[in-house]
């Protein structure tokens, strides 16, 4: 049996406009044990201003290394979303974001497979998401970085179609980025899911759906970029430890939330049901 950490994903400190460095001493004075940074590429101006918590690439990434090292924190992951199914975005952008995993100390990076374009047909998607799964990989691969893909769109929320993602590349860093949150507003029972996927488990996204936002939008969305407070909503976090205690691999519950209230709710939820 595997360890099981709790994390905060910074987006939490988004509408809080606070820089990544405010939002590293947030995370370890509430007591979280690892975080999953934002990283883009190029230079972006709330960033640079220190109004957002987003690094840029460009950056050394020393900076987010020595920023866990101040505050006794590790890296679950690099939230590196782009989008399989356009190489021409996702290719460099994962490939930069492995090498950068590398040297700040982040095990695992997080993408999912992005909008369907409407020219495109789904067999030519797979190629195109191949294509971006298997560059990224030549990169992960000798850097021992995981490839963590989320359930987040058009194929990704059916079950037969995200294992087949998964299958795309034949590979021991590609993995599952699950995303209770996701999984639940897609219409699917998220342990039931979960189970099914836990083998290829390497990072989760531990979202939490309110009971306003689950009556309005399961089985109309593509997933939500974050939930409520764990524990405040409709996933049952019991039995998703249950699952996860099941497997033998160490995994991280990133949580993905709003708001700074959230966060602190959140890893006090997280507590009691991982003890």
């Amino acid at each position: 049996m595997g360890t099981i950490g709790i994390g905060l994903n910074l987006e939490a400190v988004r509408t809080s406009h606070k820089s990544f460095e405010w939002a590293v001493q947030f995370a370890a004075e509430l007591g979280y044990e690892y975080i999953e940074p934002m990283v883009h590429w190029g230079r972006e101006l709330l960033s640079e201003a220190r109004y957002f918590h987003s690094v840029s690439m460009l950056d050394d990434p020393l900076r987010i290394r020595k920023a866990c090292e101040k505050h006794g924190l590790k890296l679950s992951a690099l939230s590196s979303h782009s989008q399989l199914s356009k190489p021409e975005i996702a290719v460099e952008y994962l490939k930069q974001a492995a090498r950068y995993a590398a040297e700040c100390g982040a095990p695992v990076i997080n993408t999912h497979e992005g909008h369907k374009q409407p020219w495109t047909t789904e067999e030519e998607d797979f190629v195109l998401i191949r294509y971006s799964i298997m560059e990224a990989a030549k990169v992960c691969e000798p850097r021992s970085i995981k490839l963590g893909l989320e359930m987040h769109q058009t194929y990704s929320l059916i079950p037969d179609k995200y294992d087949r993602i998964l299958n795309l590349v034949r590979s021991p860093i590609v993995g599952a980025n699950f995303d209770t949150g996701n999984a639940y507003l897609g219409g699917i029972d998220p342990i039931v899911w979960l189970d099914r996927i836990k083998h290829r488990l390497v990072h989760m996204h531990a979202k939490d759906i309110a009971i306003e936002q689950s009556d309005a939008e399961r089985g109309k969305v593509m997933g939500t970029p974050v939930g409520c407070a764990c524990g405040d909503g409709v996933i049952d976090w019991a039995a998703v430890v249950s699952v996860l205690r099941s497997i033998p691999q160490d995994v991280v519950l990133s949580v993905e939330c709003g708001t700074l209230d959230q966060a602190a709710r959140s890893i006090e939820h997280l507590r009691k049901v991982t003890r």
